[in-house]
């Protein structure tokens, strides 16, 4: 059975980018720099009123396992796509990314491939428009024993919960994860997202041993102010991760406690900032390091995919750490 250092699971999505200016977007009714769901009609016009298309496979969990495989990490995806175009161009992407899809995609049914649309302002704000399509119908059946079971860090993304089959999805991964002695963490996504599980979150939070969230999240979590609700999450999770946008990021595990800082850089566009902090501090996780190292690996990836168009790294990763003194 093959092992993997790393699995995700999380939506699969075409992320397709164009640029636009704030008068676009308040004439097409778009929300700035936040992610919304947008139904299968209001996701069509979307597409064809983008100019400059350019398409990569996203999904918040599967930008992860990018930076992960840049690192050199085994990693695996479990993920829905259709048997469709995008489909296909994002399975065969993933693996020539070096990252098993392990799912192959799905054949007839009504529902296509999800894609978001993401319209990137000047200043480097992203305001996404998802449509969800197949991938919010991954459920249990979709995560096989051999990968859940094989990894010795499981990684879930805190979108999936919008659905009842993909928290039973979740649950199942993370059952079949600890039994084989792996650990399991979430990134909790989306403020509006924990909102809307608020509960739910706080009991899954309980049974997992990493989490990663922004200061909105967290304080949306617990319903309080962030000292409060870091307080209580180092209670509830084995190792609390907070990153605050530009500032000191904070890492708590029991009593022992990083502040990690941050150097501050005017982003070319803030895609995927949270994706690659998580692939570094997963990577430092992994490989045994400590929390100021984990933490500062998390901000060296997420300020070089900010400098850029798009949500995966483009330079060599493990190189930059290098130069940071970092391994």
């Amino acid at each position: 059975m093959k092992s993997y250092q790393v699995v995700g699971i999380g939506n699969a999505i075409v992320d397709v980018f164009s640029s636009a200016d704030d008068s676009f977007l308040d004439l097409m009714g778009i929300q700035k720099g936040i992610m919304q769901l947008v139904e299968r009609e209001r996701g069509e016009l979307l597409y064809g009123a983008m100019t400059n298309r350019q398409q990569a496979p996203g999904g918040s969990v599967a930008n992860t396992l990018a930076g992960l495989g840049n690192l050199g990490l085994t990693t695996a995806f479990i993920g829905r796509v259709h048997d469709d175009a995008l489909g296909r161009f994002y399975a065969q992407t993933m693996a020539k990314e070096g990252t098993d899809f392990v799912n192959p995609p799905v054949p007839g049914g009504e529902l296509p491939t999800s894609r978001s649309m993401i319209f990137v302002s000047p200043d480097g704000e992203r305001s996404m428009n998802t449509y969800l399509g197949i991938s919010s119908e991954l459920g249990p059946d979709d995560v096989s024993d051999s990968v859940a079971g094989s990894a010795d860090i499981l990684f879930l993304e805190g979108y999936l919960y919008d659905k009842p089959k993909g928290k039973q999805a979740f649950e199942r991964a993370v059952e079949l994860c600890h039994r084989a002695g792996g650990k399991a963490g979430i990134a909790l996504s989306d403020p509006f997202c924990v909102d809307r599980h608020r509960d739910d979150f706080r009991r899954l939070v309980k049974s997992l041993d990493y989490v990663i969230g922004n200061e909105h999240e967290w304080s949306s979590l617990y319903q309080t102010d962030l000292s409060a609700a870091l307080e209580q999450a180092a209670q509830d999770a084995g190792l609390v991760v907070c990153t605050r946008s530009g500032h000191d990021v904070i890492v708590v595990r029991g009593e022992e406690e990083a502040i990690v800082p941050v150097n501050r850089v005017v982003p070319v566009d803030a895609t995927g900032a949270g994706d690659q902090f998580a692939a570094g501090f997963l990577y430092g996780l992994a490989t045994g390091q400590s929390l100021a190292t984990a933490g500062r690996m998390g901000c060296v990836a997420a300020a070089e995919v900010i400098s850029h168009f798009g949500a995966r790294p483009e330079t060599d990763l493990k190189a930059l750490f290098r130069k940071e003194g970092l391994i």
